[in-house]
């Protein structure tokens, strides 16, 4: 008979020839989703996603959560131990058994999600270790995803980027944080940015939305490039031609409350 160790190693082998993605965090989790009641999972970060299992030793999920599409993480309700993943086309709500976990769970999901280390969590030296040695993991990941793509793909999905005379006065090449960071800052400008995506053949719009009491989150919404222009990941789609339309899609929505931060304000904003 097995020992406990080696019957743990055989199912950790298990689950990843099954996701083909690498574990960075894992516990137990109490997740509510629309229409559904809350339940108990065994739950395990592999990747941009978040694996579900009725116990520690069940080899095959029973279902798996997409965190690519992640608009935000809030803290949220009476509890402690709460969270609340906004994603594009839906709002999960995540209970965990302590509140320390809490906070463990939010870093390790931003640092996948955004590629980097959040600075939004309050978390020990070697909790704080760990994100980092998350983080060049995923790295590592995406970019051999990356390499395994077709060039001629690759060279199209990239295209864009190339020639910046066809891109909107307001993209910037930032990442998801940094795009957070000039938004909070410089809100007075602009809150309205558009930026690479975190994968490949997408963008992405960061807003901050005005709000009186200046506790405004910024929120992420991911454009996917498609063969007849962009889609914007909604509940509902939105499918347009252009990255302009993209832009002023956001604008009009709002009724002129969101501003497209352009290049050239930022730069003189920072002194360029």
């Amino acid at each position: 008979m097995a020992s406990p160790a080696a019957a743990s190693r055989r199912i950790h082998q298990i689950k990843f020839n099954l996701t083909s993605l690498p574990l960075y965090y894992e516990g137990n989790l109490w997740i509510r989703r629309a229409m559904k009641k809350e339940n108990k999972y065994w739950s395990e970060l592999r990747g941009t996603k978040l694996f579900l299992y009725t116990d520690k030793l069940q080899e095959k999920s029973v279902d798996n959560i997409d965190l690519q599409s992640l608009v935000s993480v809030t803290n949220g309700g009476p509890e402690q131990q709460q969270l609340i993943l906004t994603l594009a086309r839906e709002q999960i709500y995540l209970k965990t058994e302590t509140s320390e976990d809490v906070e463990e769970w939010k870093g390790f999901i931003l640092t996948v999600i955004e590629l980097s280390i959040p600075n939004c969590v309050t978390l020990l030296p070697g909790q704080i270790l760990r994100l980092q040695e998350t983080l060049e993991k995923e790295k590592v990941r995406r970019n051999n995803e990356q390499n395994k793509e077709d060039s001629c793909q690759s060279a199209q999905s990239y295209g864009t980027y190339e020639d910046p005379s066809r891109m909107p006065e307001c993209f910037h090449e930032v990442t998801r944080q940094e795009a957070t960071d000039i938004l909070n800052k410089m809100s007075n400008f602009g809150n309205l940015i558009l930026r690479p995506g975190t994968i490949s053949n997408s963008f992405a719009v960061s807003i901050k939305e005005p709000s009186s009491s200046h506790l405004s989150q910024v929120k992420h919404y991911r454009i996917l490039s498609t063969e007849t222009g962009y889609t914007i990941e909604l509940e509902d789609p939105v499918s347009l031609s252009s990255l302009d339309e993209v832009v002023q899609f956001f604008v009009s929505e709002t009724q002129g409350k969101l501003i497209p931060l352009l290049a050239n304000v930022y730069d003189n904003g920072l002194g360029k």
